[in-house]
């Protein structure tokens, strides 16, 4: 059975990673922000961050600028989808540190660790990320800046919570777990937290999310994000969705809130605006690789969608 958000996922080639062993004592505050040199060995140079801790034992009051704050507690874990500069704290009302400046480095391969605090109540986190070299994503886009899911609850919740647990231990102890599975690890997370805000959102809302639950919306944006080059057509997804045409588009549009090929042209020169910017691939190579027959139309929908060809695009981001 295809799970659709983790195909969506897979086809915007999200890599985690754990970094840092956290332990508190009342009372404490800090205030810190996941940046590119944490993501380090396991992606150089990252465009999005999805930072989140995994409360292991304790309590914390968890915020970002703007929003209130939550409560976390051992066994669950806060996500922040946009990477949010952001304080974690014992109670309300504390002079936040910089986490960075209490940074010790790893001892004989293992996490860098942070050990602060004024000897009372003791909290025990682990810091990861989630990363990719993709700055368009509409799945992080319709998310909220702060998402907390609880790996106790849920059918995946053994398995997930013991994982979490192995592998962080793995790192801290020195023994550096296999990048791929704590990648792996790391996006289940993610899977998980996105999923059961999925179910709180209301009915009238629009957006992706409604769209990826959908059995047959949500194969259509699978098939899309895993072939992006293929000349698709209103009735080619129709057909592999199994709906009629008008049944689909209809479906589509109302879930998604844009018709199907004007969301599969969003997504194409979104993904040609990232590789203008970070290669130097041909405009003619990269026309085709997201689905254009010519230099001369990919340049026509490039400049309708931004107001500049895309050779002018590129040249300004020098």
């Amino acid at each position: 059975m295809v799970d659709p958000l983790s195909e969506v996922l897979r086809s915007v080639r999200l890599t985690g990673g754990i970094f840092l062993d956290t332990r508190f004592t009342a009372p404490w505050c800090v205030h810190t922000r996941v940046c590119g040199e944490d993501c380090k060995p396991f992606l150089a140079a990252p465009t999005q961050i999805i930072a989140y801790h995994f409360i292991i034992d304790g309590t914390l009051l968890f915020s970002v600028e703007g929003a209130p704050a939550i409560q976390a507690h051992g066994g669950e874990i806060v996500l922040l989808p946009r990477n949010d500069a952001h304080t974690l704290a014992s109670g309300p009302g504390l002079e936040p540190k910089s986490a960075r400046d209490l940074i010790r480095p790893a001892v004989g391969g293992g996490l860098a660790r942070i050990s602060h605090g004024g000897g009372g109540d003791a909290v025990h986190l682990v810091c990861g990320f989630l990363a990719s070299d993709q700055p368009y994503n509409p799945l992080i886009a319709s998310l909220p800046r702060i998402l907390k899911v609880d790996v106790r609850q849920g059918t995946s919740r053994d398995w997930v919570e013991a994982s979490v647990r192995f592998a962080a231990n793995e790192l801290i102890e020195g023994r550096r777990a296999s990048s791929s599975v704590v990648s792996r690890l790391s996006e289940l997370l993610f899977v998980e937290a996105v999923r059961n805000y999925s179910l709180t959102v209301g009915e009238q809302e629009l957006g992706w999310l409604k769209g990826i639950a959908d059995q047959h919306v949500g194969r259509a944006l699978v098939l899309i994000h895993r072939n992006i080059s293929d000349p698709w057509s209103v009735e080619a997804l129709a057909r592999e969705v199994g709906l009629s045409r008008s049944a689909f588009v209809d479906r589509f549009t109302t879930l998604v809130g844009m018709p199907p090929i004007r969301y599969l042209t969003v997504w194409r020169l979104q993904t040609a605006k990232l590789n203008l910017r970070e290669t130097q691939t041909t405009i003619a190579r990269l026309a085709r690789s997201v689905g254009y027959e010519s230099k001369e139309a990919f340049s026509r929908a490039f400049k309708r969608e931004f107001g500049l060809s895309p050779a002018r695009w590129r040249d300004q981001q020098t």
